[in-house]
């Protein structure tokens, strides 16, 4: 049994000595995971958020940010970082693809949340104004750091949303996946933001992403992350369809469940920085696909730590994640 629960052998995974603390738990008994749980990481937030650029080249050192878009996305995602990530790109000649990757990640980040997250019909015309000149931005900075660092896969990664965003199309956006697969062909954001653009909702054929998603999977080495992909996908389509219970089916709970078993649950997955939104994916698509029991093992794991993403499809996403733990 505890060889189920915790891997060969039945031991827990090795301490990670730059876990943070668990804060104090909410009365349901979880918490939102902060700076990818990683005291490294909250150290590169604190600078981030301070405006100090030689403290952030410093956090950095542990991480390749051009391979982390974990690590990147809370950059992109800190607000205050547009305000002064320019003056490093203009000063800092030594370390410029590092800040050119930043802004641009940010702008692509600051763009969308100038659109929000409102259908299309109900974007104002500034929203879409402000939206556009932020990843025009984004683009021109990307594409550069993307010169600078012909073998990072992040620049390729955001410029692929960012394409999505303003609306290139779909031989611009191809191109762009096939960049970041050269550089990392089992680059899971890559694949997580393809299977977005193989929905319909961005003009994608009914059952493409999965299909995509399972060729994927098929590809990977055992305990590699990127069977998170068949959990995207199967949350997309429920994303996609008019019934909530449109994953409750024998056969979707028994493909979760495998993609799970040789993925995040397999003894050779890596549990670096953030290894909580992997699971955190399947937690949800084995919720909602009503699986009794490999779910059981993955909030087992996750032990309370809730992401933000994917729970953000929800309209009260920490409910919904205490939810679904209270059921397994």
């Amino acid at each position: 049994m505890l060889g189920k629960l915790f891997g060969r052998g039945g031991e827990r995974p090795a301490a990670d000595p730059y876990a943070l603390p668990v804060p104090r738990r909410q009365r349901n008994g979880m918490y939102t995971l902060h700076a990818l749980g990683d005291q490294r990481v909250l150290g590169l937030v604190e600078a981030a958020g301070a405006g100090d650029w030689e403290g952030v080249k410093a956090a950095l050192g542990p991480f390749d940010l051009g391979r982390d878009h974990g690590v990147l996305d809370q950059l992109a995602d800190l607000d205050g970082v547009q305000d002064w990530i320019g003056r490093a790109v203009e000063e800092d000649k030594e370390h410029r693809a590092t800040a050119l990757l930043i802004s641009g990640a940010r702008h692509v980040s600051w763009g969308w949340e100038a659109r929000t997250a409102e259908r299309a019909v109900n974007v104002t015309q500034d929203q879409w104004r402000v939206f556009h000149e932020r990843l025009h931005i984004a683009e021109e900075q990307l594409f550069e750091a993307a010169e600078l660092r012909p073998e990072w896969v992040a620049p390729w990664h955001r410029l692929l949303i960012s394409g999505r965003g303003m609306s290139l199309g779909d031989v611009v956006n191809r191109t762009r996946f096939d960049a970041a697969l050269r550089r990392d062909p089992l680059d899971l954001e890559t694949h997580i933001d393809w299977v977005s653009q193989l929905q319909p909702r961005w003009g994608g054929e009914p059952g493409q992403a999965l299909a995509f998603a399972r060729d994927a999977f098929a590809r990977a080495p055992e305990g590699h992350r990127i069977g998170c992909v068949i959990a995207m996908a199967h949350i997309d389509e429920w994303v996609e369809s008019e019934s909530a219970g449109c994953l409750e089916t024998p056969e979707i709970q028994a493909e979760l469940r495998n993609a799970a078993d040789h993925s995040i649950l397999h003894p050779g997955y890596v549990r670096n920085p953030g290894w909580q939104r992997d699971f955190n994916m399947f937690a949800m698509a084995l919720s909602l696909a009503g699986e009794r029991h490999t779910v059981r093992r993955v909030f087992q794991a996750l032990d309370g730590a809730c992401t933000e993403w994917p729970w953000s499809y929800f309209a009260e996403p920490q409910k919904q994640f205490a939810r679904f733990q209270r059921r397994a």
